[in-house]
């Protein structure tokens, strides 16, 4: 009976990882040989290592990963892309993201720019960042949305509290002065101490010319380009590498 009590109170204490670990040790006889130092030792990792791993999920679920599987210890390193294994490893330590640094990864289509993205974007979580996912159209279709039901200002304080904001497909279609405006005000928010990352087929050269507007280009430009790291890929798209060797079978 007092045994299902201290359950019943870890568990009301939310230290649902003691909890589990102590029921297990009172089926393990092994268990009873430890001093009271080890045993309760073992309950404290324990319970550790649940708020970690329920931590990792909750990240994992708010960060929205287009591709939640894909993480840096998968990375094909046989297709020659023109990536750095040093600075890969370097950026998968997420120091870049400790000093608020970005990321601009460019290239053709099929060569595998947001699956690096979001591998990079599970390393983050992996280390305890915020991150959150998504295509840049749809984040300017969001914040067109958020001018007119009132929530703007909102949606600006949520992405402005994210570590890190992985942006996808960036330049993809054009763009007119709301968005252009709401950009950089996306961007004006995360100049003290956040990350953003951003894909993109339109080489970085090409971005003012995209942009559109000297002014604006100026100042989002400023925000995202200057001390930046840039990953730069090149070579066959996978997408057709991987169809051709299917097409082989």
């Amino acid at each position: 009976m007092l045994t299902h009590q201290t359950v019943t109170q870890l568990r009301s204490l939310r230290l649902d990882g003691m909890a589990r670990a102590f029921e297990e040790q009172l089926t393990q006889p092994a268990a009873t040989g430890l001093a009271f130092e080890e045993r309760f030792g073992l309950l404290v990792d324990r319970e550790l290592a649940w708020r970690d791993t329920r931590r990792l999920e909750r990240l994992l679920k708010q960060a929205k990963l287009k591709y939640a599987d894909a993480c840096i210890e998968n990375l094909d390193r046989r297709s020659a892309r023109g990536l750095d294994a040093r600075q890969l490893a370097s950026l998968a330590g997420a120091d870049w993201i400790r000093a608020g640094q970005n990321l601009l990864i460019t290239g053709a289509t099929g060569l595998g720019k947001t699956w690096l993205a979001c591998a990079l974007g599970q390393a983050a979580c992996r280390q305890g960042f915020s991150v959150l996912y998504t295509r840049f159209g749809r984040l300017l279709e969001e914040l067109r949305i958020a001018h007119g039901d009132g929530s703007f200002g909102r949606r600006l304080q949520q992405l402005a509290k994210t570590d890190l904001l992985l942006l996808d497909d960036f330049a993809l279609a054009p763009i007119g002065q709301l968005e252009r405006t709401d950009l950089l005000e996306v961007l004006d928010d995360r100049t003290s101490g956040k990350a953003t990352l951003i894909t993109s087929q339109l080489p970085v050269e090409h971005w003012y010319a995209y942009l559109n507007d000297p002014t604006l280009a100026d100042a989002i430009l400023d925000r995202i380009v200057h001390s930046s790291h840039r990953l730069v890929l090149n070579g066959e798209s996978l997408r057709k590498k991987n169809s051709t060797a299917s097409a082989k079978k």
